[in-house]
């Protein structure tokens, strides 16, 4: 089943990526799609709804998220993307790449949930997807913020599994190894030994594809935890 014709999906960090990636699977399958991002995507279509936000002002995403209930009534997919990678030493991580990383990685997914599963379980249905990480269940040098956030994400998200059985609700955690994203554009892999290669990563439509194979699974079918790897 990969028809999803009238129903309606946010993705939150959809303007590059894994995010501008899973939004256009997403709207090929044939659902109306709501775009999540800081900038606004390049690209435009009828069935794409753009809403503009930085997730970490939570004040401003709780309007956003109103508005999308408002505007568009209950989602049927949440994807909840948004997120950045900082790859630093211990002692080379401040204070403020740690929080940062928190901000984004772990803050901002709790307020999505927060402001839009309360719904999805009102309406008793629905997927919520948190794309999480390799590193949300290994450890790796140089990811001490990274994967706090991350390990911190796969907490919430196995709490609000428990919370939300037997509501009609599905929540699952895609975590994929490297993904070829700008994120490594500052830290150029290829030439650092001990880190995949950008050509043996996977492909942002690699995730996008997990994702939609998600968001299909029939209702009485449920994937709680969806890992994700190059070869």
């Amino acid at each position: 089943m990969t028809d999803l014709a009238g129903q309606i999906a946010v993705v939150t960090g959809a303007s590059r990526g894994i995010g501008a990636a899973t939004a256009a699977s997403l709207l090929k399958a044939g659902a109306r799609v709501v775009r999540v991002s800081r900038t606004r995507p390049g690209d435009s279509h009828d069935r794409y709804l753009d809403y503009p936000c930085d997730l970490t002002d939570v004040a401003a995403w709780q309007r956003t998220a109103a508005k999308i209930l408002s505007d568009m009534g209950t989602p049927s997919i949440v994807v909840s993307n948004a997120g950045a990678f900082v790859m630093k030493l211990l002692h080379e991580t401040t204070q403020e790449d740690f929080d940062a990383q928190v901000d984004i990685n772990l803050r901002a997914p709790f307020a999505v949930a927060r402001a839009l599963l309360p719904a999805m379980r009102a309406a008793g249905r629905g997927t919520f997807i948190h794309v999480g990480s390799v590193a949300d269940h290994s450890a790796f040098p140089e990811n001490a913020a990274y994967s706090a956030s991350k390990f911190g994400l796969r907490g919430l998200h196995e709490v609000l599994v428990a919370e939300y059985r037997g509501t009609g609700v599905r929540l699952s955690l895609l975590s994929p190894g490297p993904t070829d994203t700008s994120v490594w554009d500052p830290i150029d892999p290829d030439h650092l030994p001990h880190l995949p290669d950008r050509a043996s990563m996977l492909r942002p439509a690699d995730v996008a594809e997990a994702v939609l194979f998600l968001a299909t699974r029939p209702a009485h079918v449920h994937v709680d935890w969806l890992r994700l790897g190059p070869v």
